[in-house]
């Protein structure tokens, strides 16, 4: 419900006095009202909030606040909830109206800063609060992040797996702006919709090394449609562990592990032979199995026919969905570090494989280069998000895609004022 409007009369030192209750006189000595004391600017505005006792307002309805008084005009507004999120808004060029950009949460009491001037430039100040009723929606847009809590390598992404599809690009905006992601130290990154109901988070290098990173979402109450509104959604922590790099160069069959930047070792191993070339790229390592029958079968090659395998295999560190391994292949031994012979695998002898998967975690990086196959796609079939330039990934971004970069976080820092 609106106001009734009410025209003001100019106000003057004495009615100044009443309406604020100033126990000094509210104008100043040299007669400027840009030095005066803000009045009550109640009688220049109209809200369309709710005026009676006990009424909330509707959550679905966006917040309008309007000047009523044709000498005066609105000159900002702040609006924000009891638990510190901000309503976006807009104010038209003339300062007669302001209207919320961004939805309201359900069942929130909120403040509202309204910031005028009359035709003399003198200031004036109202604070409205009011509550929001429930929703009324049924449907709620819950989130899950991932992975589990623990310690991942420098590469592990953060997911989110929504309950509902978000198609509508503004609706995107909403949603991701609730998902927060922080790590200490401070990184610079940002969102990538995968799908309309996955979300990627990875900052612009690797997470440092001892990196602690969470995830939270302040999506409960949001309105994200007419009938969609955010749920609860449990947070996530995760630790980050050593950089660990492993970098397998399909010319020269060598597998060399970093750790921390610092050569480690180098192991000879062979790749996918023509026809089954190793993926170039970035991988992250998505888990390991002491135990995996590998068959043929699984990646289209017909049974009995001349590549045609069924093997045990033993200390098996996974890098896609569709079964690619860095694994012990002891019958291969003879050609590690002289020939490329698998079918697509990178295969060591038992001793180097158990070796590494004892050195390597989840989240960890395997980079293979010098090899004819394609590059690892970037979604569907593991984490293959850092092939993706920084450009390219920001663009995946409803909030973020397509505009110009900003400063990073320590750059922020840097440039904050400090107290002295």
């Amino acid at each position: 419900m609106s106001q009734t409007p009410r025209k003001s009369a100019v106000i003057g030192c004495s009615l100044l006095l009443i309406a604020i209750g100033a126990g000094t006189s509210g104008c100043s000595s040299d007669g400027n009202p840009l030095s005066a004391e803000p009045y009550d600017a109640a009688d220049q505005i109209a809200f369309n909030g709710p005026s009676g006792d006990g009424r909330k307002a509707d959550p679905d309805k966006p917040l309008e606040i309007t000047a009523e008084d044709s000498d005066g005009r609105i000159t900002d507004v702040t609006a924000r909830d009891a638990a510190g999120r901000h309503v976006a808004g807009e104010l038209s060029a003339d300062g007669t109206r302001w209207h919320s950009t961004s939805p309201l949460a359900a069942n929130a009491r909120y403040t509202v800063r309204v910031s005028t001037e009359d035709e003399d430039g003198a200031p004036g100040r109202k604070v409205l609060t009011f509550d929001t009723s429930k929703p009324t929606s049924k449907k709620h847009l819950t989130v899950t992040f991932g992975p589990k809590a623990g310690t991942y390598g420098v590469g592990q992404p953060v997911t989110a797996e929504l309950s509902q599809p978000v198609k509508d690009r503004n609706q995107r905006a909403i949603v991701e702006r609730a998902l927060k992601v922080e790590s200490t130290p401070a990184v610079q990154g940002t969102w990538h919709w995968v799908s309309d109901k996955e979300l990627h988070y990875r900052p612009q290098e690797y997470w440092p090394a001892g990196a602690v990173v969470q995830a939270r979402s302040n999506l409960d109450g949001i309105k994200i449609s007419d009938r969609l509104w955010g749920g609860k959604v449990k947070p996530l922590r995760l630790t980050i562990g050593d950089q660990v790099i492993a970098v397998t160069d399909a010319a020269t069959h060598q597998l060399t592990l970093y750790r921390n930047g610092e050569e480690v070792r180098s192991i000879p191993v062979t790749t996918g032979k023509p026809g089954f070339e190793t993926r170039n790229g970035v991988k992250v390592v998505l888990g390991k199995e002491y135990f995996v029958r590998m068959r043929g079968t699984s990646i289209g090659i017909a049974e009995g026919s001349a590549d045609s395998y069924d093997l045990p295999v033993y200390y098996a560190t996974r890098v896609t969905w569709s079964g690619e391994y860095v694994h012990a292949a002891p019958w291969s031994v003879g050609s590690q570090g002289y020939a490329n012979v698998s079918h697509g695998c990178t295969g060591m002898s038992t001793a180097n494989a158990a070796w590494f998967f004892e050195n390597i975690r989840e989240g960890d990086i395997v980079k293979v280069i010098n090899s004819y196959g394609n590059t690892m796609e970037p979604f569907g079939n593991g984490f293959g998000d850092w092939n993706l330039e920084w450009k390219n990934w920001r663009n995946g971004s409803a909030l973020v895609g397509g505009t110009p970069e900003g400063p990073s976080p320590w750059e922020r820092a840097r440039l904050r004022p400090q107290n002295v």
